[in-house]
This record gives structure tokens, sequence and C-alpha cells, in this order.
């Protein structure tokens, strides 16, 4: 059974993420309602926290960056984000990102 935050799509995965900008360093924090919470060292000015976020969950996954998109929430603390990798489970996810 795959966690709330996280649900498998045709081509790779479906993350749920809340976002803390502003933070000492980037990290996963915990699991908050059915998203995963991070915290972003980037500021949330000119999608620099977003852009951040991409980067971090690319190399996380072990996926080229161009494989992360935001879906949802460019602009919101809640964002929705599509990892297309055909051998990306939410098992993997689960394991490489879960706290």
């Amino acid at each position: 059974m795959s966690p709330g935050w996280c649900s498998p799509l045709p081509a790779g995965i479906r993350l749920a993420v809340q976002i803390t900008p502003n933070a000492k360093k980037t990290a996963v924090v915990g699991v908050l309602d059915n998203a995963l919470k991070l915290k972003l060292q980037a500021q949330p000015i000119e999608g620099k926290a977003n852009e951040a976020l991409v980067k971090y969950l690319a190399a996380a996954l072990s996926v080229p960056r161009s494989a992360v998109t935001i879906t949802h929430g460019l602009t919101n603390k809640r964002k929705l984000i599509e990892v297309k990798s055909a051998g990306l489970t939410v098992d993997d996810a689960v394991r490489l990102l879960a706290p």
C-alpha cells in the first residue's frame, strides 16, 4: 500500500509535498496531512525555492532534473510533483525520501 504523499503514475510517481523555505539546510522533516514535509534552504522569491525543490528531489531520487516537474502549487507551500522515470516505484520513493 502506498503512503498518502506518494502515488504511482503510468510513467513514474506523483509526490504531494509541503515546503518550508528559508531553513538552515534542505531536508525531509516528516509527513504532515498526507504530504511529505520538506525544509528548503532557498528563499521563496523568483522561483528559487521551486528550483531548489526540483534539484533536491532529482538528486534524492537519482533522476535527471528534467524528470521532475511541479504540476500544481507553483506559488503555494503545498505542491504536487510528477517524477517521470519508468524504473522508479512508490517503494523506491518511500525508501529514498521517507524520514
